[in-house]
């Protein structure tokens, strides 16, 4: 791989940011945390992460026999879903609040239920079906936009509504 980068399997790149949502998620529960930092850190990898799976991974995914093509479908609209609920939180004012933390909580049901449904259908069929040099391909190609994302400040609230209101 040029440039030093090693290939990495899109399968365990993608549960990688799975699993730094949810860490997330707890410093964004925490009152002895910067639930602000948290959130915008959480907002621009979310947002990174669903904008690379669909250019990138979804796509793909479709063309190999036994990858569910409506559970892919299904997870696209889950990403929006999710996006209208961290466009709720980002637009509460106080961080901390009874809707901050109301609006928190509707965040974390949909993404944590789209995080599970992902893993035990999409990846799993990923897994099992897509060879482990196409899986490193698609994990390059995944970076490479989720990088891409992250340095264009995709998680800001003007970006966040752009997507949610169809660009």
């Amino acid at each position: 791989m040029a440039g030093g980068v090693t290939e990495q399997d899109v399968v365990e790149v993608i549960l990688e940011d799975h699993r730094t949502m949810e860490d997330l998620f707890r410093r964004m529960r925490s009152v002895e945390d910067d639930r602000a930092g948290a959130l915008e850190a959480f907002s621009s990898l979310l947002i990174a992460h669903g904008e690379a799976e669909e250019a990138e991974v979804y796509g793909a995914l479709k063309r190999f026999k036994d990858v569910d093509n409506e559970e892919v479908e299904h997870g696209e609209e889950e990403h929006a879903e999710g996006n209208k609920a961290l466009l709720a939180l980002l637009e509460v004012d106080e961080v901390g609040s009874e809707e901050w933390d109301e609006r928190l909580e509707d965040l974390v049901e949909a993404v944590s239920h789209h995080v599970d449904e992902e893993e035990r259908t999409i990846l799993n069929g990923a897994r099992e079906n897509v060879p482990d040099e196409r899986r490193a391909e698609l994990g390059d190609a995944f970076l490479r936009e989720r990088e891409q994302q992250l340095s264009s400040g995709c998680g800001s609230i003007e970006n966040v509504r752009r997507i949610v209101n169809g660009k």
